[in-house]
């Protein structure tokens, strides 16, 4: 009988399925896609040990692996930064509806920038500019928007941007914090432990950011151009109403099937 090698798929089998079995009796719920993802990383045993030891101490996946895909997209991450969820993409799609090819996006509380990269790979060509009050998030976003020639600045909401940028953004994304303070115990360990406070508390109803986002935005957008949240399903009532206080043409769209909820203003 002719000898067969066997393919490299089999003989990560059961590598994997001692992966997936260690994982899932950690209580992690998609531990086969984790292990394939641990797995397919080609770190040495010694390395993929150490990786599956912190996943199993409850630090985010992505945080271990280094990097999101979101949108299609491979963007770095890292510990003390807030990882994109996957329900932002329906923020990225809203905006990319609204956006033209060569806009200029500026995108606020950038994180590791993946709204951004994720818009301009939508659109096409933009002029990207991005900011978050975290350095460490900032040089994350740097990496990730490198191709982009975007500009990047550190600094409290529009506190560091230029004065030529005011009354040039077309779309402003803006991914604040919307979780009420009084909820953040419930957020599942590996986010309220390893990633930071600021990225998630949006004080006590949640829109709180969003109130000094809205009362300053008008200064920075061009006439006609929007302004895009995520918010809670329970909160796009009370985020309408407030962008409409702040003077904005605002409405809602959700997609349940998510859990994705984002609300627009227009200037």
């Amino acid at each position: 009988m002719p000898h067969h090698t066997p393919s490299t798929a089999a003989l990560l089998r059961p590598a994997e399925a001692e992966l997936t079995a260690r994982l899932r009796a950690a209580g992690c719920v998609f531990a086969e896609d984790e292990a394939r993802l641990l797995a397919g990383t080609g770190a040495t045993a010694e390395a993929l040990a150490a990786m599956v030891d912190r996943r199993v101490a409850g630090f985010p996946l992505e945080h271990v692996l280094g990097w999101v895909d979101f949108c299609g997209l491979r963007l770095a991450v890292g510990p003390g930064v807030f990882v994109p969820r996957q329900r932002s993409a329906f923020l990225v799609g809203c905006a990319a509806g609204l956006t033209p090819a060569g806009a200029t996006v500026l995108d606020l509380c950038c994180g590791c920038g993946a709204l951004g990269a994720a818009l301009a790979h939508e659109v096409g060509h933009v002029e990207l500019h991005a900011s978050d009050v975290s350095g460490a998030a900032v040089e994350l976003a740097r990496r990730n928007l490198a191709a982009l020639d975007a500009e990047l600045y550190v600094g409290d909401l529009f506190e560091p941007l230029p004065a030529a940028l005011r009354g040039r953004v077309t779309t402003l994304l803006c991914n604040t914090p919307y979780v009420p303070s009084s909820r953040l115990g419930t957020l599942p360990p590996e986010a309220r432990e390893h990633e930071p406070l600021a990225s998630l508390d949006g004080g006590e109803d949640g829109l709180e950011l969003q109130r000094r986002v809205a009362g300053q935005a008008h200064g920075w957008l061009a006439p006609g151009g929007h302004l895009l949240f995520e918010v809670g399903e329970d909160q796009a009532e009370d985020s309408v109403r407030l962008l409409a206080g702040a003077g904005f043409r605002a409405w809602s769209a959700s997609r349940t099937d998510i859990g994705a909820t984002v609300v627009i203003g227009q200037a």
